[in-house]
């Protein structure tokens, strides 16, 4: 067999050309993925993939969720340093009772960002807070929520993690293990940072794909002169879904979600609902003075429409390498090893190119596929 033999036998019999024969290899191997796949070596995607702090004994609860994720959120919910991104209309609805807008944006790396508005009528700032804060209430209405489990709460600075599960149509469920923290504001103004995390007690199952990455908050405050209230939420996730088709499902399904979520609340506030366990809720903290500025709220359409600016064509998503192609990738190696034994030097070359040209061949029409 052409693998048969011992890996000794072959690198003692060619001594030091074959482990130079090899070096160069791998040495074209690595740039080959460098060409294609540059964001293997990106330390933005070892931040995106890996992001997810981990929870142990010596690290403090309060470092999950810091006030540096408050200042990051304030941020980019006025969109500020947003002057290079191009913002891109998705959805603006409104009934008597309810308005809704929303707009996306593709960074340069990372998944899609999405900024909402919602205005909700006849409601206070603690009561939409409490509601949208309610995950055993969320399983009454919420239909992509299968189950929400609190994993630990931080009593001194108010860090809760749990564990949530959400079904989509015709995919396997999607598992979050999130770590949230909510801040107290001027004049009843409350917000709340969620973020990825790992935790001792979820282990991964095949069961459920694990979101990689993500971050997502939200500002409440009242409408001034109005019995309404203001949401506006930053939302940027990973959770292994076609960017496309999750953006396509977003902009169809949204609204009527939204109008589901007005009717839970108004059912919701009817009832007295009383804090009796201890949630980032009951232990919510005070705004650093530094960050407590709030501004006045300008007509939520007024403002959506003033900042959309016309997107650029789309430039291409960068994928994960493929199975296949990481299959092709021991393939080259292993060629590397069967090249060690040789002694003809355009024999080398010959079945270098080969193995490129077969590599190239099938990334591009695995892309064209994909581009299909």
């Amino acid at each position: 067999m052409l693998f048969g033999g011992s890996l000794n036998e072959l690198w003692r019999e060619n001594g030091h050309g074959g482990w130079a024969t090899v070096f160069a290899l791998i040495v074209i191997l690595v740039w080959h993925c460098y060409k294609r796949f540059p964001f293997i070596f990106s330390s933005s995607n070892l931040t995106l993939s890996d992001s997810g702090a981990k929870i142990n004994p010596q690290l403090k609860m309060s470092e999950i969720v810091s006030d540096a994720d408050l200042k990051f959120l304030i941020e980019n919910l006025d969109q500020e340093h947003h002057d290079n991104e191009k913002w891109e209309h998705v959805i603006d609805k409104r009934n008597t009772v309810l308005s809704y807008n929303a707009k996306c944006c593709k960074p340069k790396d990372g998944p899609l960002k999405y900024l909402s508005e919602t205005v909700f009528e006849n409601c206070s700032p603690e009561m939409l807070r409490d509601f949208y804060m309610d995950n055993d209430y969320r399983k009454k209405w919420d239909k992509t929520l299968v189950e929400h489990e609190q994993l630990q709460v931080d009593r001194t600075n108010g860090v809760e993690i749990g564990c949530t599960i959400k079904k989509f149509p015709l995919l396997t469920p999607r598992e979050y293990i999130l770590a949230w923290r909510l801040w107290e504001g001027k004049d009843r103004t409350f917000y709340c940072f969620i973020k990825e995390c790992e935790h001792p007690s979820t282990p991964r199952q095949k069961k459920y794909v694990r979101a990689r990455f993500f971050r997502s908050g939200w500002r409440i405050r009242k409408v001034p002169g109005r019995n309404a209230c203001e949401i506006k939420m930053f939302h940027q996730e990973d959770a292994g879904l076609n960017v496309n088709i999750a953006k396509l499902a977003f902009a169809k399904g949204i609204w009527s979600y939204v109008c589901n979520m007005d009717n839970a609340l108004l059912k919701y506030s009817a009832v007295s609902h009383p804090h009796s366990a201890v949630t980032a809720v009951t232990l919510i903290q005070k705004v650093p003075p530094a960050l407590d500025t709030v501004e006045g709220i300008t007509s939520p359409a007024t403002a959506f429409h003033r900042q959309i600016t016309n997107e650029p064509k789309e430039k291409k998503f960068i994928r994960r390498p493929s199975r296949k192609f990481l299959a092709n990738g021991l393939l080259f190696v292993g060629g590397a090893i069967c090249l060690s034994r040789g002694h003809t030097s355009l024999g080398a070359k010959v079945a270098m190119a080969y193995i490129l040209a077969k590599l190239s061949k099938r990334g591009n029409t695995s892309d064209q596929s994909r581009e299909s």
